[in-house]
């Protein structure tokens, strides 16, 4: 099989594999073997977490980058286009190059069926190889341990955070969630924990497999001062960091996390404390609390989980304590919307539903019922997509007011298309 264009080789996988989520190492792994039999890679920081796990890659990225070093960074879901998923040195790689990547897996696939996530990674891992990079981060997409992701093996492992979500994968307990995370360990290896609270599970797996564990909090932590903030691991320390351009309490122990990740490498790969300022001081990263100005702003969100929106609420909180926020919201059937309202009750003045042409999405019936039973009166329904939603709530809107959207990617991806800004 072979396409001429990204999208082709997009609609043909998308129909290729009979579930959207399969998760497992062994088809993917048989393939890798084949497109890299001396299984050639760059050094590895695999990044696995409930939420932050795209903001320690951007940190991660935006640092090595400002030191001068060939970066490749596998991050998903897009959220405008599907080359978002695979950049090198901070931009898309083109469509050319996916699609060389897509037929190499192509021939040595035999009768391994691979999903749309298995493609997209082995097209990554491919291009990387292949580009002659300094380091590659690798995001894992679902859980750790049976991610594929998780068939290179890492030179650091770095766990973000431990929530509830993917539930019917994952299990429904931080236990649970901790242990498939804590697949991403190896023997000997650095395993960093920006948790505050791990899992025991986490914990046990560590010593189980003999990784060099890191704990924030125990191993190494940061210090906030006035405008700027120290690092400190053990009787290292650096001091008066810039503030971390993506903002709210959590950057901290994201960006301090990346730092140790860093200082673990830097033997192999030395990275001043300048770059590691510039890094965190200037990384971008679109969806994440990404404000855009004007006489009734807009904060836009990619949180679609309790402990996300958790976080959401505190930073509405602390910047935004005297305005009214009307909400702009969907999310996937899979995630718990009833914990998300709960959350969310006291902050959020008026919602409106922005239903989503995506099979995965709640309806709006469904959605109807979530919000009866949560005794939220304050919700317009009957809007035809985000446009119109968005358009209702802005018409609603009051000088002074906040526009939040929030609650999904793909609602972020139908909004940063209407507003044509991705900043």
């Amino acid at each position: 099989m072979h396409f001429d264009t990204l999208q082709g080789w997009l609609g043909w996988q998308e129909g290729l594999h009979p579930l959207t989520i399969d998760l497992g190492l062994e088809r993917a792994d048989q393939v890798f073997a084949a497109l890299n039999p001396r299984r050639v890679k760059p050094l590895t920081i695999t990044v696995a977490g409930t939420n932050g796990k795209g903001s320690c890659v951007a940190y991660l990225e935006a640092i090595y980058k400002a030191q001068g070093y060939r970066v490749g960074a596998y991050t998903s879901p897009h959220i405008l286009q599907y080359n978002e998923r695979i950049k090198i040195d901070g931009q898309p790689v083109s469509d050319e190059l996916i699609c060389a990547a897509f037929s190499r897996i192509e021939s040595v696939r035999a009768n391994n069926s691979l999903s749309y996530f298995e493609f997209g990674t082995l097209a990554a891992l491919d291009i990387f190889w292949r580009a002659e990079l300094d380091i590659q981060l690798l995001e894992v997409g679902l859980g750790g341990r049976l991610d594929v992701v998780n068939i290179v093996d890492p030179d650091i492992a770095l766990v973000s955070s431990i929530g509830i979500d993917h539930v019917y994968w994952l299990g429904d307990t931080r236990e649970a969630i901790g242990r498939e995370k804590a697949g991403i360990f190896r023997a000997g290896t650095p395993a960093i924990v920006g948790d505050p609270q791990p899992p025991d599970s986490l914990i046990q797996v560590a010593a189980e497999k003999h990784a060099q564990l890191y704990c924030i909090g125990r191993d190494f932590g940061y210090q906030k001062q006035q405008t700027t903030w120290d690092w400190f691991a053990g009787a290292e320390q650096i001091s008066q960091l810039p503030t971390p351009a993506l903002k709210g309490e959590h950057q901290y122990r994201n960006a301090a996390s990346v730092i140790l990740a860093i200082r673990l490498l830097a033997e192999r790969l030395p990275v001043s404390v300048a770059a590691i300022g510039r890094g965190i001081g200037h990384v971008e990263l679109a969806g994440r609390f990404q404000l855009i100005s004007g006489d009734i702003p807009v904060l836009i969100d990619v949180g679609h989980n309790p402990e996300a929106v958790s976080t959401l609420v505190d930073y509405l909180q602390a910047y935004f304590p005297d305005k009214r926020v009307l909400a702009v919201f969907s999310m996937m059937k899979d995630k718990d919307i009833s914990g998300v309202l709960e959350i969310m009750k006291p902050v959020v003045t008026q919602w409106f539903f922005a239903p989503l042409a995506n099979t995965r999405a709640t309806s709006e019936t469904a959605m109807r019922e979530i919000f009866l039973q949560s005794s939220m009166p304050n919700v317009s329904f009957g809007h035809t997509g985000f446009s119109d939603a968005f358009s209702a709530a802005k018409e609603y809107a009051q000088v002074g007011d906040l526009l939040l959207v929030f609650g999904s990617f793909f609602l972020v991806s139908d909004c940063l298309n209407d507003l044509g800004k991705m900043s």
